[in-house]
């Protein structure tokens, strides 16, 4: 038998939902969460309700963006603030720090859907992250929190083919992890950090750059692009431009990796030990 068909896989999430009567829905503004949402909305209409939460690890622009496509389809939304940076489990920035977010975030998830009398929590994990080192995954089984777009076995690409036949604006819409992410195992999390990296990020946004990211590591800024973006960003005005900024910033040194942009790049040290 061949590959199943992209359409029978929509199918099984729409008779998923179709059976959850009223869902909370985890709503980061990013290109599965926005399908996710748009679906259900369809299906349960008032029945879904999105939240999304606020706090250093997360970007201002995807928070925004959230905000936009819930007021512009009339969904209620919900915006929360997460308290992830209070916990020492997930600030110590050990290998299970996805894990104890997660936790943390889910918690308030749950209390929120049972103070509105909302039956399920939803997040929009797909089958493609199956392939990178997820334990916020685990968190997730461990609280009872669905999955639909990996039970229904959606990948990245169907999920991005499927946003563009809706006419969802967030169909290419890059790939976004939160700012933690950027920072190596064992360097402690803090606002200041978090800071320095939207910074840096916005600028490289704000002047044409899709896919990016800049990992902290001390004084060093280490910017990882999609070659696209690594063309531009090394000409002489660009370049010179990063550099001022970053300084400005707080790095001392700006480092572009030449391998690009690699998703999930910070767990080979995981591998390494």
């Amino acid at each position: 038998m061949g590959e199943e068909s992209i359409t029978r896989k929509k199918e099984r999430l729409i008779h998923q939902l179709g059976g959850v009567g009223s869902l909370l829905m985890a709503f980061s503004g990013g290109v599965d969460s926005t399908f996710l949402l748009a679906v259900a909305h369809e299906i349960l209409g008032e029945g879904v309700v999105a939240a999304t939460a606020v706090s250093e690890i997360y970007p201002a622009r995807e928070k925004d963006a959230a905000v936009r496509f819930t007021r512009d389809r009339d969904i209620e939304h919900i915006v929360f603030r997460s308290e992830e940076t209070s916990h020492p489990a997930f600030v110590s920035n050990g290998p299970d720090r996805c894990y104890h977010c997660k936790r943390f975030l889910f918690q308030k998830l749950i209390e929120i859907a049972k103070d509105r009398s909302i039956k399920h929590v939803a997040h929009a994990a797909n089958v493609d992250d199956l392939e990178d080192y997820r334990p916020g995954f685990r968190a997730a089984r461990e609280m009872g929190v669905m999955a639909p777009l990996l039970e229904a076995g959606l990948s990245k690409q169907d999920i991005r083919l499927l946003s563009k036949e809706m006419g969802l604006s967030q169909w290419d819409k890059p790939a976004m992890a939160c700012l933690a992410t950027r920072i190596p195992y064992g360097s402690p999390i803090t606002a200041e950090k978090l800071k320095m990296i939207e910074a840096a990020e916005a600028f490289l946004f704000d002047r044409g750059v899709r896919q990016c990211r800049v990992r902290h590591h001390g004084s060093v800024a280490r910017i990882e692009v999609e070659s696209p973006g690594m063309k531009m960003i090394m000409g002489d005005d660009f370049r010179e431009g990063i550099v001022r900024k970053f300084r400005e910033i707080g790095f001392l040194h700006i480092a572009v990796d030449l391998e690009g942009y690699i998703s999930g790049s910070m767990n080979r040290m995981l591998e390494i030990e």
